[in-house]
């Protein structure tokens, strides 16, 4: 019996499948961190612009007009004086939570690994480019 990622899995490579636009949405730096921050509950622009570091206003607000647009989160402007306006996640959005907790305790639980890595990589790329250097005096 086929599983998911075989019945699914060849759909990712096209770009234009719908699978793919939603994984391109997702994998997004800053829509994982919204979805994170919005899965406690309502928010004001403020609260989540305070809330998630190195985030630039703009980026923010690309971020929560994508996901609105997308119907994963709600956007609820109160008619008042100064007006007021809340972000949450539609029931779609919070179908995201869980499978966002499981990426993210893979990061955490492999980033050692990630941070060696990158620099074996970056070591070795070093001193292979000084070596390149020294072989062509024109470099």
């Amino acid at each position: 019996m086929a599983t998911d990622v075989q019945r699914h899995g060849h759909q990712l490579l096209n770009g234009q499948c719908s699978p793919r636009q939603a994984l391109d949405l997702i994998a997004d730096r800053w829509t994982m961190i919204v979805v994170k921050a919005l899965a406690e509950g309502n928010q004001r622009y403020g609260a989540l612009h305070r809330d998630i570091g190195g985030i630039s206003q703009k980026m923010l607000t690309q971020t929560l007009r994508s996901l609105e647009r997308d119907g994963l989160v709600r956007r609820t402007v109160y008619p008042v004086v100064p007006p007021k306006v809340e972000y949450t996640l539609t029931p779609v959005g919070e179908t995201l939570i869980d499978p966002l907790a499981v990426i993210a305790a893979w990061a955490e639980e492999h980033m050692g690994e990630i941070l060696e890595a990158r620099q074996r990589h970056d070591e070795m790329n070093a001193s292979s480019t000084e070596y390149r250097r020294a072989a062509d005096p024109r470099a």
